[in-house]
């Protein structure tokens, strides 16, 4: 009697934890849109922290970079930022985008055929980005 008790408690919690693992998955990571517009494809990202993903992109076509900073899941607006050089970077960002956005900041251009590019997104003061990729 006590064996069937304890196996029902134990069946009852397994499924109770099932379900709270259901419900409170991770956030989906932000997938490129096609901001950049036509012909621009991702050839590289990094994820900023578990808030969002920036996303470098390349069109053959135009010989230019882009790059967008994107949340995992949009809402009320907070501050997103997009930064983009030829490498090396200066003290600035030559193409910038920075505000208070509620899906992504971006995106801005620079053109890049064949030199390397340093790129950032920030969400809230998180960053991520690479310096001196994607060259040539």
């Amino acid at each position: 009697m006590n064996f069937k008790r304890t196996a029902t408690t134990a069946a009852l919690s397994v499924t109770a934890l099932a379900v709270t693992f259901a419900v409170a998955g991770p956030a989906a990571a932000a997938t490129y849109g096609g901001e950049c517009g036509s012909g621009y494809s991702v050839v590289n990202s990094a994820a900023i922290g578990s808030k969002g993903t920036v996303f470098l992109t390349y069109s053959f076509a135009t010989g230019k970079n882009c790059v967008v900073a994107k949340r995992n899941s949009a809402g009320s607006a907070v501050l997103l930022e997009a930064g983009l050089s030829v490498s090396p970077v200066g003290t600035h960002w030559p193409a910038y985008d920075g505000g208070y956005y509620t899906s992504y900041a971006g995106p801005i251009y620079v053109s890049a055929a064949g030199k390397c590019v340093d790129w950032m997104g920030r969400i809230t003061g998180t960053e991520a980005g690479k310096r001196g990729t994607n060259c040539g």
